[in-house]
């Protein structure tokens, strides 16, 4: 039986202690989550199942304090599970707008810093169904963590999901982790790797990270990582557009229709790229139609997106925290040719596998959590006036997962920002579908469903785009 009162503390990870300190008011650090249900779980049972599995993870149980000695973890000596479930009814039609606008409240409203940082909202009357929103602070863990989170407190069969037990779990947890491992999980020399380089970093020192012309001289001697944080430091900035100006202190979330990611995996084999080119290449033309139908000209643009990384092996994921780091990719809003989106976006993704830039921010990211709150700022405003948007894609369980007596009939998820950064772009793969999530500053837009509507959209003209064109398995000029 748990103890609320052995007053258990932890030292804080400096690197989830980066994701603590770099909440602001115009961008806050959560993770928020939201899974369609085909009915309506019984209250209790929901309850039940969070408290044993959910809270299984110590980590729920304790809060984030910050203190002069430094940050750590520490039991919640009044710990109250039903703080932390909430039911809700939407007003008016109950529809996808009323449902919008709750989920948008959710993501601009900071969580209670006196308890564990979240939440778990039940809206029982959307007209689709049931909906379960959460809200989890990206200090506790990060997005591949968080699947293993959600593989916990489901299973395969509907039934078993009202009584999960260590032995069905074990039983179904290689069938639901699936495509998990292969898609995921790095090689474990690049897990070490990364500790290994992160070290690194923080040796060259904050003089080095505050005045990046002490990093030019000396390159030579540093080496490769140096060389990787110079030339990250030494990125020009994004340019003003509807999606990068100044920040209020209110979020708009938005979500699209599914997409078949067979169709997806069609396209990526036919053409020699990934699902994750296709994607990606998708959603620029999303975003450059969308400067088109109000008027700004993409001709020319091309916008940087920070994306997380995976620099752990899946079996770590299991001890929560963050383990990922950030890279910058470039995304073509210029060119209006689907296929040749696809082309620019595959190279760019090549080089940048090639690259030690995830492994740099990751001790960025080190060094963030323990330096003094001048470098802090310092680093973040670098570092987010350089980027549009923070871009994530997540590969879901490819199986059908029950909560609670409940089906989960569709899954989406918003990232957090930092900085200056107003916009977040979330894909999440479950089940064969594909879906698409928008978060953005409502001073920047303050219709995202007419921004995330053109993701299927343009997918279909991709779509229609090979099919106006044979192919042997890769992109040729003569389709271009």
């Amino acid at each position: 039986m748990f103890n609320y009162f052995d007053n258990h503390k932890e030292t804080m990870r400096k690197v989830d202690n980066a994701w603590l300190r770099m909440e602001s008011p115009s961008n806050l650090m959560m993770i928020t989550g939201m899974m369609f249900l085909d009915k309506l779980p019984v209250y209790n049972d929901l309850v039940e199942m969070i408290e044993n599995n959910f809270l299984n993870f110590r980590r729920f149980r304790q809060k984030a304090m910050l203190a002069p000695s430094g940050t750590h973890w520490q039991d919640d000596d009044f710990f109250d599970i039903k703080g932390h479930i909430r039911r809700a009814a939407l007003p008016g039609n109950a529809d996808y707008r009323e449902l919008q606008d709750f989920v948008s409240d959710l993501a601009s409203t900071p969580l209670d810093k006196a308890k564990p940082l979240w939440q778990f909202h039940l809206v029982e009357n959307y007209d689709k169904g049931p909906v379960l929103v959460m809200r989890i602070h990206h200090c506790y863990a990060d997005g591949i963590a968080l699947i293993q989170v959600l593989l916990s407190m489901t299973s395969t069969n509907r039934k078993n999901s009202l009584k999960l037990s260590l032995e069905t779990k074990n039983k179904e947890y290689h069938r639901k982790l699936g495509v998990l491992n292969s898609v995921i999980n790095p090689a474990k020399k690049q897990f070490n790797h990364s500790l290994k380089m992160a070290s690194q970093l923080k040796d060259i020192g904050l003089e080095a990270l505050m005045n990046p012309s002490i990093l030019e001289k000396g390159i030579s001697e540093i080496g490769d990582i140096a060389a990787e944080l110079f030339n990250a430091l030494t990125l020009p900035d994004d340019p003003p557009t509807v999606f990068k100006s100044q920040l209020s202190v209110r979020k708009n979330a938005a979500w699209a229709e599914s997409i078949e990611l067979g169709q997806v995996k069609a396209i990526a084999n036919a053409t020699g790229t990934t699902v994750n080119d296709v994607l990606i290449s998708n959603l620029a033309g999303a975003l450059r139609e969308y400067m088109l139908k109000i008027g700004e000209d993409p001709t020319d643009l091309t916008i940087n997106a920070t994306v997380p990384v995976n620099l752990r092996p899946l079996e770590h994921a299991k001890n929560l925290g963050n383990h990922f780091g950030l890279v910058f990719l470039k995304l073509p809003l210029f060119e209006a040719n689907p296929l040749k989106r696809l082309e620019y976006v595959h190279r760019e993704m090549n080089e940048l596998k090639k690259s030690k830039q995830a492994i740099v921010s990751f001790g960025l990211l080190s060094v963030i959590g323990m330096a003094p709150l001048k470098v802090q700022n310092l680093l973040l405003d670098q570092f987010s006036r350089k980027a549009t948007t923070v871009l994530t894609n997540v590969p879901g369980p490819q199986v059908p997962l029950y909560i609670a007596g409940s089906k989960i009939r569709k899954q989406m998820f918003w990232v957090p920002q930092n900085g200056t950064i107003g916009m977040g772009i979330s894909i999440l793969s479950y089940n064969g579908k594909v879906e698409f999530g928008l978060i953005v500053d409502k001073n920047l837009i303050s219709d995202p469903q007419n921004v995330i509507k053109e993701f299927p959209m343009q997918f279909e003209n991709l779509m229609s785009c090979m099919m106006m064109h044979p192919w042997d398995g890769h992109i040729h000029a003569d389709i271009l």
